[in-house]
C-alpha cells in the first residue's frame, strides 16, 4: 500500500500543471533535479503521453543526471553532459538511435583491393580533418529512425565526390532509407554500409538530399528521384579489419564508414577524447573524417555523428586512437569501408 501511495504521490505531482518547476517536489529528489528536468524538457521539446509517462521518464533522467556528475567529478580525458537523450535508459537508447547490421556472411566474404595498401604508415600527414579540405558536409541527424548506416555510407560518398571531382554535395539518406533493400538494409531497421555502397553503385548514383530529403521515417520508394543520380561511385573496398594503421591510411586519403559499439557513455558523450569503457559489440555506423593528437599527446580519431549538432562536440566525437587491442576503441577498427571513384 505505501508503495501504491508514494506512485501515486509522482503522478499527481506531474500532473499539478499549475505548479511552478521550482515548487515540484518529488519522493527522493531535490526541488534542484526536479526544475532541472522541467528545464530540460522545455529545451528539448520534450511532452508526454500522461504524468505516468512523464514521472517514469523524470526518474530516468535524473539517474542519468546522477551518472554525469559523478562521472565528471573524476579525472577522465572526456567529460558527460546532458542532451536529447537524456531521458533513456542505456538500452532504450541502442534500440532506437543506432542500426548497423553486419551480414553472417561479412566473416566469409572475399577481401577486397586495399588501394593504400602499400602507403607506409611513417608517409602520411600526421594530422587529417577532412572538414577543413572542404570534404565534409554539416552534421545531419538521423532522428529516432535507425538509419546510422545510410548517413555513414552517405558522408564516405560525400567526401570521395569531393576529393575526387572537387564539388561538395549533400546527398540523400532517404533515398537509401527508402529504395535500399540490399542484403541488410531495411529502411528504419538497421543497415550496412557496405550494401548501401553497392546500392549507390547499382542504381548509377544517388540524388540530393535537397531533391530526395530526409524525414526519419521510412516510406515507399519514390522512383522518379531514384533516376536522378547526382553522384556516382565506381566501387567500394574494405579496410584490412583489425588494423589502426590500415585504417590511418585509408583516412588520410578520404572519410571512411567505420562502426562502432555506441553503449554505455556514448549516449551522454559531451566533450573530450572518449576512451571509453565500451565493449566490441557492433551497433552503429559512423564516419572517420580524420585524426590528430590532443596537447598531451593523446591520439585520436575524429568521427562524425548522425545525432544532431546537440550531441558530442558538435556532433562530433574524438575517439582515443592507437589502444593496446586489435580491435580499436568500441570495436572503430574492425569493420571499416569506403567508396571509390575512378
Amino acid at each position: 500500500m505505501r508503495s501504491l501511495f508514494l506512485a501515486l504521490v509522482v503522478v499527481g505531482a506531474f500532473a499539478a500543471s499549475a505548479a511552478s518547476a521550482s515548487r515540484i517536489i518529488l519522493p527522493g529528489t531535490t526541488p534542484s533535479s526536479a526544475q532541472r528536468y522541467q528545464q530540460w524538457m522545455a529545451q528539448h521539446g520534450k511532452a508526454y503521453k500522461d504524468a505516468a509517462e512523464k514521472a517514469h521518464r523524470f526518474e530516468i533522467f535524473k539517474s542519468n543526471m546522477e551518472h554525469v556528475e559523478r562521472f565528471n567529478a573524476g579525472k577522465h580525458k572526456y567529460w558527460l553532459g546532458l542532451n536529447q537523450f537524456s531521458d533513456l535508459t542505456n538500452d532504450e537508447f541502442v534500440g532506437l538511435y543506432t542500426g548497423y547490421k553486419r551480414p553472417a556472411s561479412k566473416f566469409n566474404s572475399p577481401k577486397t583491393s586495399f588501394r593504400y595498401e602499400n602507403v607506409s604508415v611513417a608517409a602520411v600527414a600526421a594530422t587529417v580533418d577532412w572538414r577543413k579540405r572542404g570534404a565534409v558536409t554539416p552534421v545531419k541527424n538521423q532522428g529516432q529512425c535507425e538509419s546510422c548506416w545510410a548517413f555513414s555510407a552517405v558522408a564516405a560518398t560525400e567526401g570521395i565526390n569531393k576529393i575526387k571531382r572537387g564539388k561538395l554535395v549533400s546527398l540523400s539518406e532517404q533515398e537509401l532509407v527508402d529504395c535500399d533493400v540490399n542484403g541488410e538494409d531495411d529502411g528504419c531497421k538497421g543497415g550496412y554500409m557496405e550494401d548501401a555502397f553497392k546500392f549507390i553503385i547499382n542504381n548509377g548514383g544517388i540524388d540530393t538530399e535537397r531533391n530526395y530529403p530526409y524525414d526519419a521515417a521510412a516510406g515507399s520508394c519514390n522512383s522518379k528521384k531514384e533516376a536522378d543520380r547526382a553522384v556516382d561511385i565506381t566501387g567500394f573496398e574494405i579496410v584490412p579489419e583489425n588494423s589502426e594503421s590500415a585504417l590511418l591510411k585509408a583516412v588520410s586519403g578520404q572519410p571512411v564508414s567505420v562502426s562502432v559499439d555506441a553503449g554505455g557513455n556514448f549516449q551522454h558523450y559531451k566533450g573530450g577524447i572518449f576512451a571509453g569503457p565500451c565493449g566490441t559489440k557492433l551497433n552503429h555506423g559512423v564516419t572517420v573524417v580524420g585524426y590528430d593528437a590532443d596537447e598531451d599527446g593523446t591520439k585520436y580519431w575524429l568521427v562524425k555523428n548522425s545525432w544532431g549538432t546537440g550531441w558530442g562536440e558538435k556532433g562530433y566525437i574524438r575517439m582515443e586512437r592507437g589502444i593496446d587491442g586489435v580491435k580499436g576503441l568500441c570495436g572503430i577498427a574492425m569493420d571499416a569501408s569506403y567508396p571509390t571513384i575512378n
